[in-house]
């Protein structure tokens, strides 16, 4: 699959895949930056993709970053159109420590993978079926 990418910063690499059976490709922090005790930083990750159709892009935290750096990123959805030539790809993160958190240039902290997606045409119907399952934790 053919993707159009921009790099904000030349210095820094384009994004790759790890390992050749690695389904998200790494991103890298643009800056150094600083994340205070208990707030939410935006980590720009130095890219702008356009995303092919019939795809979205997920982004979260590599599954090291809240044991090495103390921050958590919760998976966020890049859609289809978030690509102008602005429109920089930013992992958002929660400093979950009680000391400032350090992010350096470089730093590879995210993942983005292509997912494949649908969009639903609504079928507005009056009763559904007559099965109900309880709600949270009703197969326990």
């Amino acid at each position: 699959m053919q993707v159009k990418i921009k790099r904000i910063d030349k210095s820094l690499p384009l994004p790759e895949y790890q390992t050749k059976g690695s389904v998200a490709f790494d991103v890298y922090s643009r800056i150094d930056m600083e994340i205070n005790s208990k707030n939410i930083g935006r980590i720009p990750t130095n890219l702008v993709i356009e995303c092919p159709q019939g795809y979205m892009m997920q982004i979260k935290g590599r599954s090291s970053m809240p044991k090495k750096k103390n921050l958590w990123a919760d998976v966020g959805y890049i859609d289809q159109d978030y690509c102008g030539e602005n429109d920089e790809i930013l992992l958002q993160v929660y400093n979950f420590s009680d000391n400032i958190v350090k992010v350096s240039k470089g730093e590879r902290l995210g993942q983005i993978a292509f997912v494949k997606i649908e969009t639903a045409q609504w079928e507005e119907i009056e009763k559904m079926n007559d099965q109900n399952r309880g709600g949270f934790g009703s197969t326990d």
